[in-house]
């Protein structure tokens, strides 16, 4: 799988933090054909307390969002980190999207970061209609949704990626694939599904 013909995907819940710094990681390192997704009915942020979260629609522009919580309370979204996120991802795209929205294009290798965001994305493929059966490799590297680790998160979905490229027909050599990155991510282990188009 060469790095120019890979399409692939990358998913977290809100399509704000973990999918998004994964996102801007691989833009950074120059890996094309990156997209980014989030599972969840709507995208949800910190609010003023846990039971008060800030809720948007899918497709609501990350600016928009910035703009928004900045108004409401510029001093609690700085020292959280939310204001910071959201500039990052306005440099990657417009908008959080939703993994449902998109019937277009396809993908070779999808990577989530929670395990029932990874539950979705395959609950999703095996209830789609398929078009020619073309195969999807999904991967869950389970990353708690905070700024520190979805960092690691990142990081390791990027030497996933890499160690995918750099392998002679990997398809055939996942056991050991899988096995080499949870020696490298120090026992973290990932799970591994097959969908179809």
């Amino acid at each position: 799988m060469s790095e120019e013909n890979n399409r692939i995907a990358l998913i977290c819940a809100s399509n704000q933090n973990r999918s998004m710094e994964a996102h801007y990681f691989l833009m950074n390192k120059g890996i094309p054909n990156v997209r980014s997704f989030g599972t969840g009915r709507t995208c949800k942020l910190p609010g003023p307390s846990q039971d008060k979260p800030n809720i948007y629609p899918f497709g609501t522009s990350y600016q928009k969002i910035f703009e928004e919580l900045k108004t409401q309370n510029v001093d609690l979204y700085k020292s959280n980190g939310v204001l910071k996120m959201l500039e990052r991802n306005a440099k990657v795209k417009d908008a959080p999207e939703r993994w449902q929205d998109e019937k277009k294009q396809h993908f070779d290798v999808i990577i989530t970061f929670e395990d029932r965001v990874f539950d979705a994305v395959c609950e999703d493929l095996r209830t789609r209609e398929k078009e020619g059966f073309q195969m999807v490799h999904v991967f869950n590297i389970n990353t708690k949704d905070n700024h520190e680790e979805a960092t690691v998160g990142a990081n390791q979905a990027y030497q996933l990626i890499t160690m995918l490229s750099n392998t002679k027909e990997w398809r055939e050599r996942l056991d050991q694939i899988i096995c080499d990155f949870t020696d490298k991510a120090k026992g973290k282990k990932i799970e591994h599904s097959v969908g179809f188009y």
